[in-house]
């Protein structure tokens, strides 16, 4: 079955970074687009970024851009976050998601804690 884990988070410093990982498996991996989603405590869950099925394209939300960098391995099933010069706003829990057929998945995700 279709499954997301994300890994990679943790308790950071503000300015420092982490990259986060979504390992992908059940199903043909490069045939989907991925995004990256966060949800901050009493917050609704926001888009963080979106990359295309080959990478080609990516789009972030005004909040993380020129911060994050999402990227992809196809051959290893693979999306990564890249986050840079982190910020305490920037603390929450952090998932993967996927739509295939219709359906979205999601991963368990991961907590980054920004805080000094």
């Amino acid at each position: 079955q279709v499954q997301l884990v994300e890994s990679g988070g943790g308790l950071v410093q503000p300015g420092g970074s982490l990259r986060l990982s979504c390992a992908a498996s059940g199903f043909i991996f490069s045939m989907y687009d991925v995004n990256w989603y966060r949800q901050a405590p009493g917050k609704e869950r926001e888009l963080v970024a979106f990359i295309t099925s080959a990478g080609r394209n990516t789009n972030y939300a005004d909040s993380v851009k020129g911060r994050f960098t999402i990227s992809r391995d196809n051959a290893r099933n693979t999306v990564y976050l890249q986050m840079n010069s982190l910020k305490p706003e920037d603390t929450a829990v952090y998932y993967c998601k996927i739509r295939r057929r219709g359906n979205d998945y999601w991963g368990q995700g991961t907590q980054v804690t920004v805080s000094s």
